[in-house]
């Protein structure tokens, strides 16, 4: 392996770790699709999550700066096809070679600085952020995913955008504690987190369920190499809104829901073993 190769490889292994580091539900569902699909879901969510820790967790250094830096240095990374920064840089590879195009990057960047300013949400705000936070994400594996095929992607990116939608409204749901406490923010338009009660909670659930119907006939439409993986992650989130379903407003208000390590195993096994002896 040449010098130029070797630091490709060690850029998307960087990528790798971190993914890995931070998200094992996300890094089970990967296990799971063709190994063709690896390394460029591990070189978009390397991205996505240095972003989403720029506003979410660097509390002690200027965030706009650095947001405004990951933006400039994200296009520089794309204009030389290049980067010194291996996030970076293994993500432009992914961005070339799949054809992400610019319109989502910066769709995603501005709703990562959303959260440096905004703390309450109107619906068009929401719709903005979800669109930008997690559809778009939806969008940039579907482009992986379709490789090439327009027409595929075409007919995937609704249902690609409803599953970004539901997960990312689980999250709210789930984070709602931390994100107000910690953050001073309430996604969620006209919802009071001090008044937060059934009749609200029940009424974004029925939203979060009418987006997780609309994703999984897409998913049924998915190239085979990447249903799987993208299943087992759709499991795993209807599996934590059910959880978060059975509780009580006041429950989620107090502590962060989650799903144990062994249960996660558990529905990639299960998944594993039901794919492979044909069920639906």
């Amino acid at each position: 392996m040449d010098a130029l190769k070797l630091y490709h490889q060690t850029t998307k292994e960087c990528s790798k770790l971190i993914t890995q580091r931070y998200s094992t539900s996300f890094s089970l569902g990967i296990r799971t699709m063709d190994a063709a699909l690896h390394q460029p879901i591990y070189g978009i969510y390397g991205f996505v999550r240095f972003a989403d820790e720029i506003v979410d967790t660097f509390h002690h250094q200027d965030k706009k700066y650095l947001l405004d830096k990951f933006r400039k240095d994200t296009y520089e990374a794309m204009d030389l096809q290049f980067s010194l920064n291996p996030v970076l840089h293994a993500f432009q590879m992914v961005v070339h070679e799949y054809d992400i195009t610019l319109d989502l990057i910066d769709a995603f960047l501005d709703s990562m600085a959303m959260d440096l300013d905004v703390s309450t949400y109107s619906d068009a705000k929401y719709k903005e952020y979800i669109y930008g936070s997690a559809e778009v994400v939806g969008l940039m594996c579907l482009k992986v995913f379709c490789n090439g095929d327009k027409r595929a992607y075409e007919k995937l990116k609704a249902p690609a955008c409803k599953l970004g939608s539901a997960f990312q409204k689980v999250n709210f749901l789930r984070d709602i504690k931390s994100d107000y406490e910690e953050r001073g923010r309430v996604y969620f338009p006209g919802v009071d987190y001090l008044t937060f009660d059934q009749r609200t909670k029940m009424a974004i659930e029925q939203d979060i369920q009418q987006d997780f119907d609309e994703a999984y006939k897409g998913i049924k439409q998915l190239p085979s190499g990447a249903k799987l993986g993208v299943k087992i992650a759709y499991l795993y989130y209807l599996n934590l809104f059910g959880k978060i379903k059975r509780l009580s407003p006041s429950t989620i208000t107090a502590k962060r829901v989650r799903i144990p390590n062994i249960k996660k195993l558990s529905l990639l096994m299960g998944m594993y073993f039901g794919n492979k002896l044909g069920f639906e």
